[in-house]
């Protein structure tokens, strides 16, 4: 089979999906105004135009059309409902499949009138949707209330082995001298990092008065940059807790196993509906790490509520310092979540079994339009 990704190289979830089909026996042409992120597969073929920003996805097209003509993929993979789909309607290449993400259809098509009717374009004229949430695709299925949109679900994994080879189980671990509450993410509103240090400076403040012991245990790691890395240092300084609270900075998706292994609980506490699915929360399950998300989006898709973590309200430090205490008090419960979660990610989110549902979706596409 040869598909052609019209994505953004420069995402770590297109370089997944590249080298993951790539590695089951897929040809893979992947074609992208955006420059390569992080290492590819040699065997994905890469086409990088230098047309950039919005008007880039129209000016690209006559290229992209000449280049399909000379490829002849058996199918395009479009990824993002406003940017590619729109090159990929454009060029008028059947069959193709437009995946879905998440701002493309929370965000984009409420910019105007306008925004809402090119993704609306771009959904009709795809021959296949998908998407990597069921929550997702509801949001998608809203933006055409009058047509029933045939919508796949494509769950983003994670490759399980990895996650075994270089996490070490809770039960296993020997260090007691420290209880590491953490999250891996961008440093954006809407991701509530900040109701995450409200959390932990509550955590604190109680348990100093009833088990100061596990109180002097307790660390807050935050993984990773963004916009509001600034503000959220100074709320640690505020709340008095800086001393307590790490911020990482940025690592390199290979190496997030290794920050994930440092980890007690996994926390992410999002705030908007358009936190699309819970890959993070995946991750942290493949380390054998329980979580406490909120109710945002598609993270309690992803979560066994009280099996394999807990969901609570989202906007509630309150609520996710008593969920959080709850995993910090008991150890045997954060062993049996963890897992707990480990089992879930490994029979439902394996990377090989999420590779395996877009190959089947590719081939019936392809059936269904031939």
């Amino acid at each position: 089979m040869k598909i052609a990704l019209l994505s953004g190289a420069s995402t770590i979830h297109t370089i997944r999906w590249a080298n993951g089909l790539a590695a089951a026996g897929v040809e893979v042409h992947l074609i992208s105004q955006h420059p390569v992120l992080e290492a590819l597969d040699p065997k994905v073929k890469t086409y990088i135009f230098k047309y950039r920003g919005v008007i880039g996805y129209f000016t690209m097209v006559p290229k992209v059309k000449k280049l399909l003509k000379k490829i002849k993929p058996d199918l395009v993979n479009a990824h993002y409902a406003s940017g590619y789909a729109t090159t990929a309607r454009l060029v008028g290449y059947h069959p193709w499949v437009l995946s879905v993400w998440g701002s493309d259809v929370y965000d984009f098509p409420y910019k105007s009138p306008l925004h809402g009717k090119l993704v609306q374009d771009n959904l009709l004229y795809a021959d296949q949707l998908a998407s990597t949430s069921i929550c997702m695709a509801q949001q998608t299925q809203s933006l055409i209330p009058s047509r029933d949109l045939d919508i796949t679900i494509t769950p983003f994994g994670v490759d399980t082995k990895y996650y075994d080879s270089l996490t070490t189980p809770l039960s296993e671990k020997t260090n007691d001298t420290s209880i590491v509450i953490g999250t891996v993410k961008t440093l954006a509103p809407k991701y509530g990092i900040d109701t995450l240090i409200n959390a932990f400076a509550l955590i604190l403040k109680s348990l100093a008065n009833t088990h100061p012991n596990i109180e002097k245990k307790l660390k807050l790691r935050i993984v990773g940059d963004g916009p509001q890395k600034e503000e959220l240092k100074n709320l640690a300084e505020q709340l008095r807790i800086k001393d307590r609270v790490d911020f990482v900075g940025r690592v390199n998706s290979k190496n997030v196993p290794y920050e994930l292994d440092k980890f007690d609980i996994y926390v992410a506490l999002s705030r908007l509906d358009s936190e699309s699915f819970g890959v993070a929360i995946i991750e942290a399950g493949a380390a054998g790490r329980p979580v406490v998300v909120s109710d945002a989006g598609g993270l309690p898709e992803v979560v066994i509520d009280g099996t394999t973590g807990f969901v609570v309200p989202r906007e509630s430090p309150k609520a996710a310092a008593d969920a959080i205490t709850k995993l910090v008090l008991e150890k045997h419960l954060r062993i049996n979540m963890g897992n707990a979660g480990k089992e879930h990610v490994s029979s439902n989110y394996d990377w090989t079994k999420c590779i395996d549902i877009m190959i089947d979706l590719y081939k019936q596409t392809i059936k269904t339009q031939s």
